[in-house]
């Protein structure tokens, strides 16, 4: 059996302790290509957020492999166009991990910038200031520098957002080739038509899991109507939900706690480590 790269457990994630993403168990296995679709406010941004340890388990935990580098691409709109830097720049944060944000990069690490944005096609956007790119320029630049981390699990927020046709292929075509290396892939995405093509597993959330495999098994009318219904059935301020065991399986909406009555006693309390745990 593949090795998972990532385990959830009954994870629940969410924000001033109202969940957003419930009781989600499965296994992300190593070097497999995966969509995570639904509707919008589903938990999908969440739910990578708390892969890479943004936000705490308010339940459950989510397990890493040890020894797994990770690699994250926020949405556009989490970036600050406006800060004084320049293509070059935003590419060496990649390094980071490896040189420390003051650090001083040698001719490798300069030879890896410039052949990751000519991969993206932005040879020659070096000195380029973020401010003056297109959505499309910007977002190629983002791929050049999870390019040059060369991590083995990739997490992308919505990559495919606002950009132009022939950037979303040539993004594509990259992701592609990561997955041929294989890596790992987490993909949020909107395009199902794009999913279908593309993508050979598929996670539909709409604060839980609705369906997860093969995408042409999971990306039918019937859970693309439960994954609509489901996500009617929240309230925006939900507080803390049973796990579904509590309220008739997995088809069943959860029921909530009122106000003021006590979470359960795995909800994370401050000072919780927000790291994921090793699957070791």
């Amino acid at each position: 059996m593949t090795e998972p790269v990532l385990a959830f457990r009954d994870l629940t994630l969410g924000y001033d302790r109202h969940p957003a993403v419930h009781h989600l168990t499965g296994d992300v296995a190593r070097g497999s290509l995966t969509a995570v679709v639904g509707p919008n406010g589903s938990g999908k941004s969440t739910l990578m957020k708390g892969i890479v340890g943004v936000l705490a388990p308010l339940g459950g935990e989510v397990g890493v492999a040890p020894g797994t580098r990770i690699a994250y691409l926020a949405q556009q709109s989490e970036i600050d166009r406006s800060f004084p830097a320049r293509v070059i720049d935003l590419v060496r944060l990649g390094l980071w991990g490896k040189r420390g944000l003051l650090g001083r990069y040698d001719r490798t690490d300069h030879a890896n910038c410039r052949k990751a944005l000519q991969a993206v096609g932005l040879d020659g956007f070096q000195e380029r200031p973020l401010d003056t790119l297109s959505g499309g320029q910007l977002q190629r630049a983002l791929f050049a520098r999870v390019l040059v981390q060369d991590a083995d699990l990739i997490l992308l927020d919505e990559p495919f957002n606002a950009i132009d046709a022939n950037t979303v292929a040539d993004l594509v075509a990259l992701i592609r080739l990561w997955h041929g290396e294989e890596r790992t892939i987490l993909v949020v995405a909107h395009d199902l038509d794009l999913v279908r093509r593309h993508f050979p597993q598929t996670l539909i959330l709409s604060r839980r899991k609705v369906a997860w495999g093969p995408t042409s098994e999971v990306l039918i009318p019937e859970n693309l109507a439960r994954a609509r219904n489901f996500d009617e059935a929240w309230s925006d301020d939900a507080p803390w939900c049973e796990p579904d065991h509590a309220h008739g399986g997995e088809d069943e909406p959860h029921a909530h706690h009122h106000h003021g009555e006590e979470p359960h006693s795995h909800a994370a309390r401050p000072g919780t480590d927000a790291r994921p745990r090793s699957l070791s």
